[in-house]
């Protein structure tokens, strides 16, 4: 280790680095331009000729064949590879940006794998002892001197602490934030250079390699992902089908992590999966409910669950690895994603266009007018086969030409999203060829649009049921038919939000249709007495014109429709039963909306009674 530092010469300032700081970069290697002339050879000349090579294609034509197009993009994620880790993390953050990278190399880019050679044993039991400042014996039982696992940060070992329990050790690569710096140093002034004269992305690189950079000094700081394993299972504690191994923090520094050891199976690998007496399926369920929590009600997520990082357990539990790389998604965000996917599924596509402006995808004076059409374009025909049949991939692909055609700015976050829900539909869909992400996503977002109590959401919700003033009993049904196969739903709850919703500002529309059957039907119920009163009575005393109205009456006796839709709906819903709709009435009577109803009730029933009683004694037909 001591040799190493010393082969690093002047260089080894930048290991006092904790924080990403572009500007103290550029301090140190202004000062020291021997070490940073000889990166710069060993990457700008593979950089240059590629971009020859491919200027050259682009000359003749010859990336319009896709063959030629996706030959240049393998080869562009080859040379990342080859030119180091923080070339490689770079091009993952490339994969998620349909703005700058065309469709075509997204896909190759999506694939790049974040895996490396291990370095020697030597190095990693030195790193170990100079940053826990103890010797390996006093510290380990017995320590696998041969690396699990190798990626471009780091690498683990398989140990076993002196009190007995068995660790997984990350050992982060000697040197890797000196070469991490430099780098980045490089990468960010080629992204100034392009900025300056190029001009050809719209998208602003530098700060997309400066936030990058703070990724990745994340990542390289240890007690901070030992920090986010422990915020991760805090926040999921109360789910017991999700594990988080247990972190040894007396043995983990910013170069070391020692955290549980866990014996498990890819969810990738099936019959291993099934081995256990798992079915696959319900781990792919509860990957998929844990991910949409962490995005839509914890926000706060894990960016990178490849299928290395995500693990079934003899339990039956799904175990989360690698906290290095999460991210947050404020409440605004949020609710605004949410907000998002009413517009989507109503097919306001103009509404959507302005979803995208106030969740920061685009500048608030661009021209809405060229987008809308163009969503048309992408969503209908996805939406066509209906939400639980939409291809998210598909989807989020020609949504790319849409973003890269257009002046689109994706936040941070949304690119994480993306990346984390497609790389965990890649998962799924080694499980079941026919997974979709969206259909499986759907009813976690039926149920927490119908049970949020944020004013946003409810405002979404009536957007949800009404079109214009009309309410849609079938997209009530649907939204409840979708909630219904979450495994999580509280149908006290989901009733209770109803009840709300009906009593609520918004219910306006529904009271005046609950009114209105409720009138008929009672005035249905009074006009059949009467007529079967009359019919009872001695013929002399019978009314002619009642008894011409019996004759004539078919079925006036009235269903209350919209209670009877709703009931019908909620019998649909699994464990429910009349019971727990009368348990409701106390709540739905203390309801000052509803002593409205009442009044409002009796108010048009002596105003229909009254009329009818004047037509009788007319003699007026009814």
């Amino acid at each position: 280790m001591k040799k190493f530092k010393e082969d690093l010469g002047d260089f080894i300032e930048a290991e006092g680095l904790l924080e990403y700081n572009p500007e103290a970069i550029s301090r140190i290697y202004r000062k020291n331009p021997k070490r940073l002339l000889k990166r710069l050879w060993q990457t700008l000349l593979p950089i240059t000729l590629f971009l020859i090579t491919l200027g050259w294609d682009k000359l003749i034509g010859a990336l319009k064949k896709e063959k030629n197009a996706q030959k240049r993009a393998k080869e562009f994620t080859k040379l990342l590879v080859e030119l180091g880790p923080a070339f490689i993390k770079a091009g993952q953050a490339l994969s998620t940006r349909p703005d700058i990278v065309p469709a075509i190399a997204l896909d190759e880019l999506a694939q790049l794998q974040d895996q490396l050679p291990g370095f020697s044993s030597e190095l990693a039991m030195a790193c170990i002892k100079e940053d826990l400042q103890k010797n390996i014996d006093e510290i380990f039982e017995d320590i696998d001197i041969e690396p699990v696992s190798a990626a471009s940060l780091g690498q683990v070992h398989k140990a076993k602490l002196k009190s007995g329990e068995k660790v997984a050790v990350k050992i982060q690569r000697p040197g890797l934030r000196e070469q991490i710096t430099l780098d980045l140093y490089i990468v960010r002034n080629i992204a100034i250079w392009l900025k300056r004269y190029i001009g050809l992305i719209r998208s602003d690189l530098v700060a997309l390699i400066d936030e990058l950079g703070r990724r990745v000094f994340e990542e390289m700081d240890y007690i901070n992902e030992a920090n986010n394993a422990k915020k991760f299972k805090e926040l999921h504690q109360d789910n017991i089908k999700i594990a988080v191994p247990h972190i040894f923090k007396e043995y983990t520094s910013k170069r070391v992590l020692t955290m549980e050891w866990i014996d498990g199976v890819k969810l990738t690998n099936i019959d291993d999966v099934k081995a256990l007496g798992i079915d696959p399926y319900q781990m792919i369920d509860i990957g998929v409910n844990c991910s949409l929590k962490q995005l839509l009600e914890h926000g706060y997520f894990h960016a990178d669950p490849h299928p290395g990082n995500l693990l079934a357990l003899p339990d039956g539990r799904l175990c989360y690895l690698d906290f290095g790389m999460m991210s947050e998604v404020t409440k605004n965000s949020r609710t605004g994603l949410i907000k998002a996917v009413v517009h989507l599924v109503n097919r306001k596509f103009d509404k959507l266009s302005k979803d995208f402006v106030s969740l920061g995808f685009l500048a608030e004076d661009i021209d809405l007018e060229p987008i809308v059409p163009a969503f048309e374009n992408v969503f209908t025909s996805a939406l066509d086969l209906g939400v639980s049949k939409m291809d998210f991939k598909a989807v989020t692909n020609d949504l790319s030409g849409v973003m890269y055609r257009f002046p689109f700015r994706l936040p941070p976050y949304y690119a994480l999203i993306i990346r984390s829900l497609i790389t965990l539909e890649g998962i799924a869909l080694s499980v079941d060829p026919e997974f979709k992400i969206l259909g499986a996503a759907y009813p976690y977002f039926a149920r927490r649009l119908i049970e949020d109590p944020d004013p946003q959401l409810r405002e979404s919700l009536k957007e949800m049921l009404f079109d214009g003033d009309l309410f849609k009993w079938n997209r009530l049904e649907d939204l409840i038919i979708s909630a219904s196969k979450q495994s999580e739903l509280d149908i006290n709850k989901l009733i209770d939000q109803i009840i709300e919703f009906l009593f609520s500002t918004n219910g306006g529309i529904l009271r005046k249709e609950l009114i209105e059957a409720i009138v008929n039907r009672l005035d249905s119920i009074g006009w059949n007495t009467l007529l079967t009163i009359n019919n009872k009575l001695p013929k002399k005393l019978r009314s002619k014109t009642l008894e011409e109205e019996n004759n004539n009456e078919k079925s006036l006796y009235l269903e209350l429709k919209p209670v009877k839709q709703l009931i019908n709906i909620f019998k649909i819903i699994p464990d429910f039963n009349n019971d727990i709709i009368i348990k409701k009435i106390p709540k739905i009577l203390k309801e000052p909306k509803a002593r409205e109803m009442g009044i409002q009730v009796a108010k048009k029933i002596s105003e229909k009674g009254l009329v009818r009683i004047i037509k009788v004694a007319a003699g007026v037909k009814q």
